[in-house]
């Protein structure tokens, strides 16, 4: 048996950045992954953007967390990921968008996020080209951005390597073993582990990870199409994100990374709810037609390649993280709703210092998103 302070289940967009907080307040730690390698579950299907503006609380102030990081990483590390400082746009193209848009920035000031609301023509220099017919303004967040998501996990899994962190691959977890409220042990398709403190990072297995520690995690997954051009001059900055419903997709959001490939994704409506990560024929014709019909410049493009993943999703959009009720030493860093690589980085340092530090400063995060909430809210800016 192999023991450490703490077990990792899941090397994805949570379970990698967390490893490193905890190694790097000296915990001996281990991750145990089912797959061949680091970030080959959703983590790879992620598009990039990394944002603080949302409609709650909880998400804001983990992301703020990993803004900071995320904008250090090369100072602090010497580690490039790409990292731009674009912002997220999020266009009004009628009043009652506009009404709740500035509702929120006032929301969203009380948590210290720079952002403000932004004219027609401000808009215009920042997308040179968008279509202003009916255009009103813009939410527009300055400080938000965007990575690569290969480089991050990267990043962070050589800076948890050098702290300590052992990883296992190609071992998937079948069982623990349980003895008055702890988990004493989990048995892997090849070895036997022990530790304090159990994490189940597990993405879309987390459901499943959950029940063998007699937690009820009400988790299931919708697939999302993402695609990407080819790569030219750089000619826009933040991430437009069009709130608008049209029939078959609720939202759609785009932006040019570092590389100078747009990058692309939508979602579907109604939720297309399953496990299937095969790419479909009717993704390129329904985004390219809002896309182009947004933004006539993008219409010249050359799509390279188009992919598919899965979003973890809880009933009202919000993750779930905290111990469980049923077993003492289980702690739930699940149900990312799709956002997990933007999540991961701030939410693994905010773990590390409530694991560790046993703060109470955190509470507030954990209250949220506790798995014993109600699941009756709403996250405006999904």
């Amino acid at each position: 048996m192999k023991k450490f302070d703490v077990v990792i289940i899941g090397a994805g967009s949570i379970g990698v950045p967390l490893s490193f907080y905890l190694a790097n307040r000296g915990l001996k730690v281990a991750i145990l992954e089912k797959l061949p390698s680091t970030g080959r579950g959703q983590n790879r299907a992620a598009i990039g953007g990394i944002r603080a503006t949302f409609s709650d609380p909880a998400k804001i102030k983990i992301c703020l967390q990993t803004i900071e990081i995320m904008k250090n990483m090369k100072v602090e590390h010497g580690l490039d990921v790409d990292w731009i400082q674009g912002g997220y746009l999020y266009p009004a193209y009628d009043e009652k968008t506009e009404i709740a848009f500035k509702q929120l920035l006032d929301f969203q000031k009380q948590y210290k996020l720079n952002n403000r609301w932004i004219t027609p023509d401000e808009i215009d220099k920042l997308v040179p080209g968008i279509n202003r017919e009916n255009l009103r303004g813009g939410n527009f967040s300055e400080e938000d951005g965007s990575a690569s998501p290969l480089k991050t996990t990267a990043a962070f899994s050589l800076l948890s390597h050098r702290r300590g962190t052992e990883l296992f691959f190609d071992e998937e977890v079948r069982s623990m073993k349980i003895e008055k409220r702890k988990i004493v042990s989990v048995e892997t398709s090849r070895d036997v582990y022990s530790a304090d403190i159990f994490i189940n990072a597990s993405g879309a297995d987390a459901k499943t990870i959950g029940a063998l520690a007699r937690a009820d995690i009400p988790i299931y997954t919708d697939c999302h199409e993402a695609g990407v051009t080819e790569a030219v001059e750089r000619f826009f900055e933040p991430m437009v994100v069009d709130i608008r419903p049209d029939g078959n997709s609720s939202n759609y959001y785009f932006y040019q990374n570092a590389e100078g490939q747009v990058v692309f994704c939508i979602t579907p409506e109604p939720k297309i709810i399953g496990a299937d990560i095969d790419n479909t024929s009717t993704f390129l014709p329904l985004v390219v037609k809002r896309m182009v019909q947004l933004y006539p410049r993008l219409r010249h493009l050359r799509v390279r390649r188009t992919w598919r993943g899965l979003y973890p999703m809880t009933p009202d959009g919000f993750p779930i993280v905290g111990f469980t009720k049923e077993v003492d030493n289980f702690f739930l860093t699940v149900g990312m709703c799709g956002q997990g690589y933007m999540i991961g980085p701030g939410l693994g340092k905010i773990v590390s210092e409530i694991l560790v530090d046993k703060t109470n400063r955190h509470d507030e995060i954990l209250t949220q998103l506790t798995l014993y909430r109600k699941f009756t809210g709403n996250e405006m800016l999904k």
